[in-house]
């Protein structure tokens, strides 16, 4: 089933710079808010003048700090609307539901030494995972790469509290990380994080790849923002209701829309969690998520509906 909801006001809203804003929420009864470990994440559901949207966000605040929560929001002219929704109407006071944390992107306390490659708004994982770090004395260096000083969100905070741990890098400038270097230099135990953009995620883990680095090693997360399409329709055989997805929402969320509950821990493809059976379809599945092998999004027998999409005459779900 999904995860447990907690009903939380907006205490903090923090223009960080032109694309990226800050938000804390609190308790609305001042009780603390579960624990949660470095790395975890939130879904933030946002009532959008008749459109529900539910979208998750890394937490960014310190673990030992229970009192409240804190999320970066990137702003995305292009995308579904969820960012602009927080950037344009969310304001201190302001009632809103969210998540219980579901970490799907934990430090590795088996490792040696903690190895972070960033990109971007990729940087709020890491700053709870640092925090956790500075308290519990790990190892751990910080390769953060933004398109330009401007938009290095955080950066000061970074190298002001951890000095020559952390490496920043900018696109405007010529900065590039030495990846290869830097992998074939790292001691024994290393464990290998990445977020960022996609094209630097791939990149990350395929260069370790081909340098022998172990699977288990490697660690990276990626929410994918549920693509926009033409409409489509579907057949829940399970409840027996057949719904129609519209453009701008998501085969999860017309799933949830028509009353029948579909598990989820992530909404972006990452985590599983909303694997769901295709019994029958005659067209193309479009599968957005990062989850399903290629043999089985080859099988076309199993879809995401937290990012996937369909185009056709007939889809037939197990739901």
């Amino acid at each position: 089933m999904s995860v447990a909801k907690l009903q939380v006001r907006v205490e903090e809203v923090v223009p960080v710079n032109e694309l990226i804003t800050r938000f804390r929420f609190v308790s609305r009864n001042g009780a603390p808010l579960p624990a949660f470990s470095g790395g975890a994440h939130t879904v933030v559901e946002m009532e959008d003048h008749g459109t529900r949207r539910m979208n998750p966000y890394s937490l960014m605040s310190d673990p030992s700090d229970t009192r409240g929560y804190e999320i970066s929001v990137r702003r995305d002219d292009q995308g579904r609307g969820g960012s602009l929704f927080m950037h344009r109407h969310v304001r201190p006071g302001m009632e809103m539901v969210i998540s219980n944390p579901v970490n799907l992107f934990g430090l590795d306390t088996r490792a040696k030494k903690h190895l972070m490659i960033v990109g971007g708004i990729g940087i709020t994982p890491f700053l709870s995972q640092t925090a956790q770090l500075a308290r519990q004395g790990g190892q751990w260096e910080m390769h953060y790469a933004a398109r330009n000083r401007a938009l290095g969100a955080y950066m000061d905070r970074l190298t002001g509290a951890y000095g020559d741990r952390v490496h920043c890098y900018f696109d405007e400038e010529g900065d590039k990380i030495d990846l290869a270097r830097l992998l074939a230099t790292q001691p024994i135990g290393t464990h290998l994080y990445v977020c960022g953009p996609k094209g630097m995620i791939a990149w990350v883990l395929k260069t370790a790849a081909a340098m022998g680095w172990p699977p288990q090693a490697l660690h990276s997360e990626e929410f994918i923002a549920p693509p926009t399409g033409a409409p489509f329709e579907v057949q829940l055989a399970a409840s027996g209701k057949t719904i129609t997805v519209g453009p701008a929402q998501s085969l999860l969320e017309a799933i949830e829309a028509a009353g029948v509950d579909a598990p989820y821990l992530c909404r972006g493809g990452a985590c599983g969690q909303c694997e769901t059976n295709v019994l029958r379809h005659e067209g193309e599945i479009l599968h957005a998520d990062h989850w399903l092998t290629d043999e089985e999004k080859a099988s076309n027998c199993k879809i995401m509906p937290c990012v996937s999409r369909f185009a056709g005459k007939t889809l037939v779900l197990d739901r």
